[in-house]
Formats: C-alpha cells, structure tokens, sequence
C-alpha cells in the first residue's frame, strides 16, 4: 500500500527505501554500485555520474521537493521497471519490512488477444486525458530540472507563463546556466492561425490569444542562449520538451487545446518515439518557421522578418 501524504512514525517510508532495503542495497556504496551497472547497461554516458551521498540520502528522507534529475529518473526506472518514478517517491504505509507490490497502474498490461506490438510504449511514462489534468508540479518540475535542452513548440503556450509566473525567469536563468533553449510559437499574422481558430471554434481568439503569449515571452527575445522563432504551420501537437523528458499535448478538431489529452513521454534506448516527435519539431524549426525581432516600437510591439526560410 502507498500514501502519498507526508511521513508520521517510524513505520512510514517512500517505497525506494522499502525496495532498497528488499534487495540489501539500502547503503550508499551498494547503492551506487548498482546505480552504475544499470546505468552501463541503459547508456554507458549514464555511469559513474549517480547522485552523491548527501544526495542520496535525502532521496531516501522523504523530504524531496519534486523529483531527482532527468537522467537519475531514467536510471531509477531501469532499477525498478514495474514502477513510475514518482511511485517511487510516494510514501509506503506496510511496514519497514515489507516491501510494497507494484501498483497495477505501474504494469505494462498485455491482453492475451492482442499482439505483442501494442504493448505500451516504453517510453510513456503518463496518459492524461486532458492537459488541464497534468499536475501544474510537473510543468515546473520537469522545466526546473533542465539542464541542457529546452524546446517551446505551440501556437501560443500562453497557459505556462499565466499559471506559472516564474516560468519566463527560469528560462532566463536557464540560458545563463549554458541551457540550449529555443521557441517556437505561432504567427498571429499567418492564415494557418487563422484556420486554427476556426478549427477549435475560437476564432479571433486564437491570433489573440498568441499575441498575449508573445507579451508574456517578449523579455525573452534577443537574449544569449535563447532562439526565438515563428511558424504558420497546421499544428497537430504542441511539443514541450525538457532534456530527455518531453510532454505532447495532442490536438483535436472543434476542441480546445486544455482539453486534449497529454502524452508524458522519457527517451529510452532503442525506442523511437520520443525522437518522432522530435523530428517533426526539427522540420518545422528548419523549414516552415522565421525569426522574431524586437521591433521597439514605442507599443512595445512584436515584429517579425518579412519573409520566411525557403524549403530546402
């Protein structure tokens, strides 16, 4: 059984010290030598960069805000397949003994009529219905946790900024830190916008609704680190990628972007899903988007180069 409250009496644990404990790695030593011989096998660039001991060691407290690193999360998952990483954080009410079973929600389920090619992803960490259910957490989490790769690619992404107001600060902070970032919004000026507010019967909205994003983005412009630019694509999927981490709000004709679903997905070797998106991004970066300008004017407005990147 797994609680996900805070920990009260000595019984109370998070299920990674439990399962640690199961397989007598619970000392740091025996925990990185492990660490390592799984990190050899899921990417050898992975090895010998495990957390340190004090980092460890509040891992197992229970006192974690948010989650490990991007990479140790891939790693931890390789340690344990049958469970998420956030699983592994939440508190386990049986006993300092016991170690808990994995939560059916953790396991792959495989009809026996169905082929084996429709087993789930591997690397899908999380479904969620609509992107208005993705916890607000892991929009900062994952943003908070990037360390080399940042990647922005919506018509107006205006729902990060607005719930999140320290957002545009960290993506400053970010590119100082030598993080790569770029974004990539919509045209409020390009027919495809336009078509899009049909689509999603907003309308008029939709270029609006881009312009206030760009309000929100503007101090972002210009700045070392930071590549900005604008698209007039049909887009099929708003693509937020952190590191290896990246989330992929799904969209659907006549609805609104927060209520299609969003795909939670972490790069894994030898799979490819995470890198079809990627490409798709990729193509639109190189072909079908030009770079935005800070015209400064006295309204403060954003202008954008006259012509787009011809196809190659």
């Amino acid at each position: 059984m797994i609680d996900k409250g805070p920990a009260s009496g000595a019984a109370k644990q998070i299920v990674l010290k439990a399962l640690l404990r199961q397989r007598h790695l619970q000392s740091y030593s025996s925990f990185i030598r492990e660490y390592n011989r799984v990190a050899g096998r899921v990417d050898k660039a992975f090895k010998g960069h495990g957390p340190s001991k004090a980092q460890y060691y509040r891992w197992l407290s229970g006192e974690l805000v948010g989650l490990p690193y991007s990479d140790h999360c891939l790693i931890l998952e390789a340690m344990f397949p049958d469970w998420k990483v956030e699983q592994l954080f939440e508190f386990h009410t049986g006993g300092t003994e016991v170690a808990p079973d994995p939560p059916e929600s953790a396991m792959r389920i495989t009809s026996p009529s169905v082929a084996t090619s429709s087993v789930t992803p591997h690397e899908m960490v999380a479904l969620y219905s609509h992107r208005a259910d993705t916890p607000k957490k892991l929009w900062m989490n994952l943003l908070a946790g990037a360390t080399e790769r940042i990647d922005l690619f919506a018509n107006a992404s205006l729902f990060l900024p607005e719930e999140n107001p320290e957002a545009i600060r960290i993506l400053k902070e970010k590119a100082r830190n030598g993080v790569k970032i770029r974004i990539l919004l919509g045209d409020p000026e390009d027919p495809a916008i336009s078509l899009r507010g049909r689509e999603e019967r907003l309308f008029e909205q939709i270029p609006g609704r881009i312009r206030m994003a760009l309000a929100y983005y503007r101090p972002l412009v210009g700045l070392d680190g930071i590549e900005f630019r604008l698209h007039g694509t049909s887009l099929y999927n708003s693509i937020f990628r952190y590191d290896n981490q990246m989330l992929v709000n799904q969209h659907i004709y006549g609805m609104y972007g927060y209520i299609a679903p969003i795909l939670h997905l972490r790069k894994q070797p030898n799979c490819d899903l995470f890198d079809t998106y990627m490409r798709s991004l990729d193509l639109v970066w190189k072909e079908e988007s030009h770079d935005i300008q800070d015209s400064g004017s006295d309204q403060g407005r954003l202008a954008h180069s006259s012509s787009k990147t011809e196809l190659q």
